[in-house]
């Protein structure tokens, strides 16, 4: 039993291996997937940002000169930021430019980094601390920007909010004078802008989405693994269950095996026993014969001998009957004027016990089958009946009737029944809750009707009784 186990054990153990290795491997393609697609959100947002970043300092490096410098120069013929006028009147350029564009700081410098212009005052005529990437946009001419973080990515993630100012944008640009504009032939630099703008908001945005795109993966994997887990449960029911029922068949093909064997020893002693007993029969009715002719005063003794030497018989002829079935020879037969015919043998019988046979059938009642062998069927069952009233009188109802294209033919009586927890059990061979018997009458029944392709079904009436459903095949 054992190997059997171990041995349906290890197809599910090989579905549990695919299985979860089938979920590690899509729970390791979500999540680098979502990080795929959060660092794509990612990059394509600071690009974004950085593009952004250089239209806000071309517009303010346009209003300044188109704003500021030309007029100013117009009016004072040069530009003096240490003019208050010149300056405030900057300052209202570049407040206005960068209104509403989350700038914190923006600064003008000069070829040697000192701060010409700043949106704080104070900052003004310093020595700026840029000044390496000053001189690198001067000689370069070319647009620089850089990210500044304050908390890192990973802790970011986990925040519900950042505080303004935790990302910003660096950006360095060159301001030039406007050929377009001006009688010049070149556009010289007049100085670098440097401004502060922050992202913290659209980062906010991004981690969001990062989040939203990690969790529905997350959520997808839990579904999964949900799903695998259910599965493997499933099949791990199924497959015990499986396993169960291989087991049943396996111990009742050994009680078979052994239920065989012993049917083929109870057989040869059968067989060895059956000649001896039927001279013993034979012989014990003729001295009976001779002895209640004469008034013998061992009449009764007799008689009880050739009773029981006719149980005997009986019994002998019913286990050879179960250990080497008869094939059933097929040919048309009435079922009805079968029962009619048994009706009539047991009608003596009945009458001492007291019971009565009520038949109830009519029409077409034309089967295939072997009539000796369903004869002998039907016999057993009505034997059977009238043991279970057990000389109290009563009623044998043998009903048939064309049941959608099969024949249905019902045998119920009025005795106590099925016991139901010997329901399952009575078909078996050698089983009985009788003092006497054999325990064959219901094996040998079922074994002929199942010869002949017929279902039958035990069960108890409503009303009281053991009932017999018969259903023969469809012709």
């Amino acid at each position: 039993m054992v190997q059997h186990n171990d041995g349906g054990s290890r197809p599910l153990q090989f579905v549990k291996v695919i299985s979860w290795s089938l979920f590690a491997i899509i729970l390791g393609f979500s999540l680098l997937l979502s990080v795929f697609i959060s660092k794509y959100a990612e990059r394509t947002l600071l690009e974004k940002q950085e593009e952004f970043g250089l239209l806000l300092a071309e517009n303010v490096s346009h209003q300044v000169f188109t704003r500021f410098v030309m007029p100013t120069a117009m009016r004072y013929g040069r530009i003096s930021l240490r003019n208050p006028q010149q300056a405030q009147a900057l300052d209202e350029v570049v407040r206005s430019t960068i209104h509403s564009f989350h700038v914190t700081t923006l600064r003008i410098y000069d070829a040697n980094g000192v701060i010409t212009y700043s949106l704080d005052k104070d900052e003004v005529g310093k020595q700026g601390n840029a000044l390496f990437m000053v001189t690198k946009t001067w000689e370069n001419a070319l647009f620089s920007s850089q990210i500044l973080a304050k908390v890192s990515k990973m802790v970011s993630i986990f925040r519900v909010n950042l505080k303004p100012g935790s990302l910003m944008l660096q950006a360095y640009y060159p301001l030039r004078a406007e050929r377009s504009l001006t009688n010049i032939d070149e556009n010289p630099i007049m100085g670098v802008l440097e401004f502060n703008q922050d992202i913290t908001s659209d980062f906010m945005a991004m981690l969001n989405f990062e989040r939203l795109v990690i969790a529905f993966s997350l959520l997808t994997s839990v579904v999964l693994f949900l799903i695998v887990v259910a599965v493997l449960r499933r099949a791990e029911r199924l497959s015990n269950k499986q396993l169960k029922e291989k087991e049943q068949l396996i111990f009742e093909l050994q009680q078979q095996e052994k239920l065989a064997g012993m049917g083929r020893m109870v057989a040869g002693v059968a067989h060895e026993i059956r000649n001896p007993l039927g001279i013993i029969c034979s012989s014990s009715e003729l001295i009976l014969k001779k002895a209640e002719k004469e008034g013998s005063s061992y009449t009764r003794i007799l008689q009880a001998l050739h009773e029981e030497a006719k149980r005997l018989s009986r019994t002998v002829a019913e286990f050879l009957d179960y250990a080497r079935p008869k094939k059933p020879a097929m040919m048309p037969l009435d079922v009805g004027k079968l029962l009619d015919q048994l009706a009539v043998f047991m009608e003596q019988e009945c009458e001492k016990l007291e019971v009565t046979i009520d038949r109830e059938y009519s029409g077409d009642l034309s089967a295939q089958g072997d009539k000796d062998l369903l004869y002998r069927a039907f016999y057993n069952l009505v034997a059977n009946a009238l043991q279970a009233m057990d000389g109290k009188g009563g009623h044998i109802y043998i009903r048939a009737a064309q049941d959608e294209g099969r024949l249905h033919v019902t045998v119920q009586d009025t005795g106590p029944g099925f016991t139901p927890e010997h329901l399952d059990k009575v078909r078996d061979p050698f089983f009985t809750t009788k003092d006497a018997g054999t325990g064959l009458g219901l094996a040998l029944v079922s074994t002929i009707l199942e010869s002949h392709g017929v279902e039958m079904h035990l069960s108890n009436a409503e009303d009281g009784g053991a009932r017999v459903d018969i259903l023969f095949p469809e012709q």
